[in-house]
């Protein structure tokens, strides 16, 4: 390759003018033998410009990520995909190491990122050798050497981070050379405080940090060398940093490599603490180091960071991460005696000064709500935004409409205690400190009273800094729900909202408003006693959401009064006459901060006014609509992560009023048109990321009627599916199962509409979709023949099934896939028996000569006992009876005669468990709905360890193996969940279809009266087990006979009538309680 030619290129891509010509240039020359090595040798050039060699890494990381690995070509083509070659592959690897320790940090960040690419693919198999060159630099007499080769075992530790222990072997043989290397390396490290010492020092604990976070490696790490390592950790956390760096910017001291390396080391202890270190609350392979760990480290380790907080009281600089990290760690303390004994003669100290402080409104606070109030707000509610938005939008779609049923539960700080780990990217001493307050006064019974004495103290004097009466405000909040559990308490806070949280709402200090609203969305649950104080707390809310000039008081306000609502039913009944204001607000807010949290209150606001929104959700929807168009033409959308979720959150919105103005034909009408426009919007700027919710509308717009506009939907789709939609068949799913379900007559008056339909479940199944995808393709056709039997689609049995059995011959991973497969079949058999087994008779499957019957019958009987759930299990029951009482039975199904019965009987006993869990989940939940609150006390005294009674829990299921264990999960989930796709219903899953119970007995005794040879070979193989279990599904079905004849009858004469007896009448709920 000629490289003059490449970095001319390279360097005119940087030129505006010429970059559409030097992009063709390298687009035409990538392919050729030798291109990424000249890449790599531009870029460790220092004869190149520092632009082009920068401009050579980019598109060297890009080929390595996208070429790299071999590709098979697609089904059905010859060509094979472009990879890098093999000898251009083999010269990159013997020199990126070198080229990562060569480069500037620019250009290193691009290599090491190719790095992690190969060595992806390429280690152990391909490249073992990098492990020999990674030790070799790091044995280098030259410290230039060190930094690019931990940078370099950094990307081989990240690649084994979040894979399981025994899929971490190679990373395990290698770190028994590295660790003790880089063990040593950081120990002489250690006394020099120099920038670049330091540098290297942090990488080391980062690589530490990647090793042990999700597994430690016990092997690695015995006693003795973890000790040397627990030494390091606490050596570099309480060692000094250097007093020069107070010269810096109190903004930019974070990002000192010096409070890094702090940040660093403390990240690991408070990790190794509460993953592997907590006795009673690790798994069983850490019971022993967990021991050893709070026996030999714990203390140690918290007396510096006590140290660090004293620190911090004293006003000397402490960065954030490093108060978060030192705060994360306390709250492991808090439950174990042998560092709840240390802690405890400070925690007061820890509360009042460092707790509280850390809590309170400070400068920057005030800064940023005057600067920039809509980044406050973002600042300020990011982190209550779920990191795993789980929308549950399954069984949504796939069973029951949409349910307005919202969480009315406070996010406290609670919820945050329970898995610090959910919010380990949020850099927040804030919410550190609140999680400590909360496991603190939860657990130890001296914390919450001096607590909250201090803060009344605050709340009483009227010449407290204001700033502290939001802190005392907010300490009380975070601590609502164990307040509101509390008898010393609870009767006092509505008192606290009277006398000190009302009077607030009326500050003339923003933040103090603000903060007012935050204490009444914590305290929504309260059970108030009287009526006044709640009227003025919704009141309130309502007010500041309306009137207040300052957006975030406005977002605090939303979020109280629709948690108030939720959770008060008077409160709801107050704010009916003013729903559309509020929701006029709302709908304002949401334009002006584009936040996510307050479409979410609209979203429930919605659910709580499903009538009176009916009058205005045309009006809403549009709003809606202009926004949703905002956002998603505007420039800075791709570039702004909060702007999806909250494009998301307003989608989600309008599916919710579809959902709840389902009754009202002529409203519904008028929405489907502003919903199409929104749908077309989306597919025409192909915004894939919003697929799911679109063809969510698309789905709730069909779900009682399809227009004409909504059919012709499933033909921009279909285009839409052939070009780059073919991951997103399964969230198309619902919507094509409403189609078939809800308009047959339409779906079969136009041949293309069926022809759309199976082209695209042939393209899934006979495609590299994932077997997920193909399960439910398998699912619509198994639909669409049960849905139209007796429609006359014989035509389209052949070919379903010849492709789903054609599907079988190909490798099949789940059994879920093969059965529903198979189903489809069964479908056909019941749609026509003759029919189907003549189709069998003439399919011709690759490399199987002959008919399939055979293969097909066999097939099916061997996985009988993989049909799960209640409607797999009734299709197979009712596929086998019509199989036993065929009149001219194909050989296939007389050699299996002997298995028919017997695998009748084990799916009726499927259907006779999931029955039963059915009624124990239902009993179970009832009774969870009637238990009554109870105050909790979860408070363990000093000398106690609250792990003890769970040590002795899991102690006592250490007898059994972690195997079994798991089996027991999967069969308690197989029995409880059925299986994804039963959600898509049949006319076999209505109240009123066939029997399974009744088709089974009646095809028996039908074969008995008919054909006592065949009767005899179908009874011969029963045990006396299985007769009985025969015996009682012939009871049951006899029983599921006269219950259904009866329930008939009853219908038919106009149902049951009720008499009042007038037993409500001896309770009356108005009452006040007494004072007494």
């Amino acid at each position: 390759m000629d490289l003059n030619r490449i970095i001319q290129a390279l360097k005119g891509t940087i030129d505006p003018k010429l970059r559409i010509a030097a992009e063709n240039e390298l687009n035409q020359s990538y392919k050729i033998i030798n291109f990424a090595p000249s890449l790599l040798r531009i870029i460790v050039s220092d004869h190149v410009e520092f632009p082009v060699r920068q401009a050579a890494a980019i598109y060297l990381k890009n080929m390595v990520t996208q070429y790299w690995p071999d590709r098979e070509p697609p089904l059905g083509e010859a060509i094979f995909p472009f990879n890098i070659h093999e000898n251009d592959r083999q010269q990159i690897r013997d020199n990126i190491v070198e080229g990562i320790i060569r480069s500037p940090d620019l250009v290193r960040v691009q290599l090491t990122m190719c790095l992690r690419a190969i060595i992806k693919y390429d280690f152990p198999g391909h490249w073992p050798a990098v492990v020999d060159k990674i030790d070799y630099y790091l044995q280098s007499q030259s410290s230039g050497s060190w930094l690019g080769s931990l940078l370099c075992l950094y990307q081989l530790v990240k690649t084994y981070e979040y894979k399981k222990a025994e899929e971490r072997e190679p990373l395990i043989a290698a770190m028994q050379i590295f660790l003790p290397r880089i063990q040593q390396q950081i120990m002489q490290l250690l006394p020099d405080s120099s920038h670049y010492s330091v540098l290297l020092q942090k990488q080391i604990l980062k690589i530490f940090y990647a090793l042990v976070q999700y597994a430690l490696p016990l092997q690695l790490v015995n006693n003795q060398t973890m000790t040397v390592w627990m030494e390091i950790f606490r050596t570099i956390i309480d060692r000094a940093v250097p007093p020069e760096t107070l010269q810096i910017d109190e903004d930019d001291r974070p990002e000192l490599v010096w409070w890094k390396c702090k940040k660093w080391a403390l990240h690991i202890v408070a990790r190794l603490f509460e993953r592997y270190g907590s006795p009673g609350n690790v798994t069983k392979e850490y019971f022993e180091f967990s021991e050893f760990f709070l026996k030999t480290y714990a203390v140690g380790i918290q007396q510096v960071l006590l140290k660090i907080l004293d620190q911090y009281r004293q006003k000397e600089y402490v960065a954030p991460r490093v108060l978060q990290q030192a705060f994360n760690y306390l709250n492991q303390g808090v439950v174990h005696s042998v560092t709840w004994k240390q802690m405890k003669p400070h925690i007061q100290n820890i509360s009042e000064d460092v707790i509280f402080s850390v809590m309170c409104y400070k400068d920057e606070d005030e800064e940023l709500w005057q600067e920039d109030p809509y980044e406050y707000i973002r600042m300020k509610f990011g982190f209550l935004k779920p990191i795993f938005r789980e929308r549950g939008r399954e069984g949504e779609r796939e069973g029951e409409k949409h349910q307005c049923v919202f969480d009315s539960h406070t996010p406290s700080t609670g919820d945050l205690a329970c898995n610090p780990d959910i919010f380990e990217d949020y850099a927040s001493p804030t919410i550190a400190a609140q999680t400590l307050l909360y496991t603190a006064a939860k657990k130890r019974k001296e914390v919450l009273p001096k607590m909250m004495a201090f803060c009344y103290q605050i709340l009483t004097d009227p010449n407290f800094d204001p700033r502290k009466k939001d802190g005392a405000l907010h300490v009380i909040g975070s601590l609502a729900d164990i307040l509101l559990k509390k008898s010393l308490f609870k009767d006092q806070m509505e008192l606290l909202l009277q006398n000190h949280v009302f009077p607030l709402l009326l500050s003339n200090l923003g933040y103090l408003r603000a903060r007012s609203c935050w204490v009444l969305h914590a305290f929504s649950s309260l059970k108030f006693h009287n009526e006044l104080n709640l009227r003025n707390a919704v009141e309130l809310a309502k007010k500041s959401l309306i009137e207040d000039k300052e957006m975030p008081v406005k977002v605090e306000a939303a979020l109280a009064l629709q948690s108030l609502i939720s959770n008060q039913t008077q409160a709801k009944e107050y704010m009916k006459p003013h729903v559309r204001p509020i929701m006029q607000e709302l709908l304002h807010v949401v334009i002006e901060t584009e936040n996510d949290d307050v479409t979410n209150v609209i979203q429930k606001m919605i659910c709580e006014y499903s009538q009176e929104v009916a009058s205005i959700a045309v009006d809403m929807t549009q709003q809606l609509a202009e926004i949703f168009g905002k956002v998603l033409q505007s420039d800075e959308y791709e570039e702004v992560e909060d702007k999806t979720v909250m494009a998301m959150g307003i989608l989600h919105t309008i599916d919710t009023i579809l959902t709840v103005v389902e009754d009202h034909k002529e409203v519904t009408q008028q929405l489907e048109n502003i919903c199409l426009r929104i749908i077309d919007l989306v597919l025409q700027k192909h915004v894939i990321e919003f697929y799911e919710e679109i063809l969510s509308l698309a789905y709730s717009l069909t779900c009682h009627g399809i227009s004409p506009q909504m059919w012709q939907l499933l033909g921009i789709l279909y285009e839409v599916f052939q070009q780059d939609c073919f991951e997103y068949f399964t969230d198309m799913m619902p919507l094509l199962h409403n189609y078939v379900t809800i308009d047959t007559n339409t779906l079969l008056s136009n041949p293309k509409h069926l022809e759309i339909l199976f082209t695209m479940c042939r393209k899934v199944l006979c495609g590299d979709g994932g077997e997920d995808a193909e399960c439910h393709a398998a699912k619509l056709l198994e639909v669409i023949i049960l849905q139209c039997k007796g429609r006359g689609i014989d035509q389209c049995i052949p070919p379903f099934v010849q492709l789903v059995l054609e599907r079988l011959t190909r490798g099949v991973k789940t059994s879920e896939l093969r059965t529903m497969c198979l189903q489809v079949a069964i479908a056909a058999l019941y749609y026509n028996p003759d029919l189907l087994l003549h189709t069998l008779e003439r399919i011709q499957l690759p490399h199987n000569p002959g008919p399939v019957t055979v293969q097909f019958i066999n097939q099916w009987m061997n996985d009988t006992d993989c049909f799960l759930g209640h409607h797999d299990r009734k299709m197979c029951i009712i596929g086998l009876s019509i199989l036993l009482e065929l009149h001219n039975r194909p050989p296939a199904v007389d050699a299996v005669g002997g298995q028919i019965v017997p695998s009748i009987l084990f799916l009726f006993l499927g259907l006779k468990q999931v029955c039963a869990t059915r009624q124990l989940v239902n009993r179970e939940d009832r009774s969870k709905a009637e238990k009554t609150d109870t105050e909790e006390n979860e408070e363990i005294s000093s000398d106690e360890e609250e792990v003890n009674v769970t040590a002795q829990a899991m102690q006592s299921n250490n007898g059994r193996g972690e195997d079994e264990e798991e089996e027991d999960d999967d069969w308690d989930e197989e029995v409880l969940e059925e299986t994804a796709l039963e959600g898509f219903s049949t006319p076999l899953d209505l109240d009123n279809s066939v029997d399974e119970y009744q088709f089974f007995t009646q095809a028996l005794l039908a074969v008995q009266n008919r054909d006592a040879a065949w009767y005899q070979l179908l009874m011969a193989p029963l045990s006396e087990d299985q007769r009985r279990a025969l015996q009682e599904v012939f009871t049951l079905a006899e029983h599921r006979r006269t219950v259904a004849e009866a329930k008939k009858k009853i219908e038919q004469q106009g149902g049951f009538t009720f008499e009042n007896k007038g037993v409500l009448s001896a309770f009356n709920f108005g009452t006040m309680p007494s004072n007494n």
